[in-house]
């Protein structure tokens, strides 16, 4: 319900928190946040399928994928895109969170195909120059840098594939 408010009239603090609450009455296991939940279960599912992508390039199963930066699909573009597609499927492309949310996937797949991807790479070459210091140098028993920070073009599309399907599913069945 929503009430007018004419010029003599004064809006309490309880007629404003009352326009703020869901449409539905009912309480909820999950948040109603369709964008809030379709980021973060990309993310989750990205990061799940990270140990079966790894298998099949590598043939091992290595659990610790799932908590780890790098690989197929990057959960990074999964996470932004479900954000961005959400919120374009709940209030529309015109609006300024869906125009925020663009750019900030924008941002957030082209440093992961740029900055980090470089930046793991030098991170390899270090590791590698490390590994042939003779013993006695000061930093041959340095604990070797991470390297699987970024992502290639291709793994920052299936993550950004990944992201606008389960914001469809999501939004599809909300």
């Amino acid at each position: 319900m929503i009430k007018k408010f004419g010029m003599d009239e004064v809006m309490t603090a309880a007629d404003a928190s009352s326009s703020l609450r869901p449409y539905s009455s009912e309480p909820s296991i999950f948040p109603s946040n369709l964008p809030l939940v379709s980021a973060f279960l990309a993310c989750l599912v990205a990061q799940f399928l990270k140990i079966f992508t790894h298998w099949f390039k590598e043939r091992k199963w290595d659990s610790t994928r799932m908590l780890s930066s790098g690989g197929m699909p990057s959960s990074h573009s999964a996470t932004v895109t479900a954000l961005a597609i959400a919120i374009g499927l709940q209030d529309g492309a015109g609006g300024s969170a869906f125009a925020i949310a663009v750019v900030l996937a924008c941002v957030v797949m082209y440093d992961a195909t740029g900055v980090r991807l470089h930046a793991g790479r030098q991170a390899e070459l270090l590791n590698q120059i490390v590994c042939e210091l003779p013993p006695e140098h000061p930093v041959a028993n340095v604990r070797p840098l991470r390297d699987s920070l970024g992502h290639t073009p291709l793994q920052v599309v299936a993550g950004a594939l990944l992201g606008c399907m389960v914001a469809y599913l999501l939004s599809s069945s909300a």
